[in-house]
């Protein structure tokens, strides 16, 4: 049967288990990359990524004025059916409309590039929201961006090479 499984899920499938429930409660994360290091990404979000596409839920990248690679989507064996791609410049709205993405329950995960140090209400906002929606929301910052520390950073760096 996890064969079979397998085998319908593609080539991608061992990064992933056969069952892939729902996240219980939601939760938001940072995950800080490094442009000069290339091969983290595919080490470390991409089995993520790939475990959350097996759901029935779509995919939401908000990105700051790129167009995301759908090469990448696709080699990455992740399913372009399923992602949705939004391309954000406003900080503000970047959040908002994480926010509201994370709400609606439609997604598995809503990826974000936020090049600023979150204040607390945001952070606030965005772990009710994700739990409302029962998601996994990524916020993701270039370790370039000018970073105030408000509060020791909790943040894996992993190099992205998702745009073109």
């Amino acid at each position: 049967m996890r064969t079979e499984l397998m085998k319908k899920a593609g080539p991608h499938a061992r990064y992933a288990s056969t069952s892939t429930p729902r996240f219980s409660s939601g939760w938001i994360t940072e995950l800080s990359y490094h442009d000069q290091q290339p091969g983290m990404m595919q080490m470390l979000l991409l089995p993520l990524l790939q475990q959350l596409s097996l759901e029935s839920r779509w995919q939401l990248w908000l990105t700051p004025a790129h167009k995301l690679n759908r090469e990448w989507l696709q080699q990455s064996g992740l399913p372009l059916e399923k992602s949705m791609h939004i391309a954000h410049s406003d900080r503000f709205s970047t959040v908002e409309a994480m926010i509201k993405a994370l709400r609606t329950g439609n997604y598995s995960v809503v990826l974000a590039w936020i090049h600023y140090e979150l204040n607390d209400q945001e952070r606030r906002e965005l772990e009710k929201a994700a739990a409302e929606g029962q998601a996994l929301g990524l916020i993701m910052r270039s370790s370039n961006s000018v970073k105030v520390a408000s509060r020791p950073a909790n943040q894996l760096k992993i190099q992205s090479t998702l745009f073109h």
